[in-house]
């Protein structure tokens, strides 16, 4: 569970709940919730603060994968020639 991971690196640095609050904006309660895995829902916003302050916002790279290579880009400079069948 992601909140429980994250409190894992919170009390790894010796960060109380109200203390990373405090640093973060964001409220103790949210915090709280997050943690126990009882929060319905947790804003992008509030996650890259949380990160941030306890830093772990390297790590938000990995949330999105770096894009694949296309199967278009080995065409040499030659662009794709679409075909389309006209019916009369």
């Amino acid at each position: 569970m992601l909140g429980l991971r994250f409190k894992q690196y919170r009390v790894a640095l010796g960060l109380t709940q109200a203390e990373l609050s405090a640093k973060a904006g964001v409220s103790v309660m949210t915090i709280h919730k997050f943690e126990t895995g009882t929060a319905r829902n947790i804003t992008a916003t509030t996650l890259i603060s949380l990160m941030r302050y306890t830093g772990l916002i390297e790590n938000l790279d990995s949330l999105i994968p770096d894009i694949p290579e296309s199967p278009y880009s080995n065409l040499n400079g030659k662009q794709r020639v679409r075909h389309h069948d006209k019916k009369q």
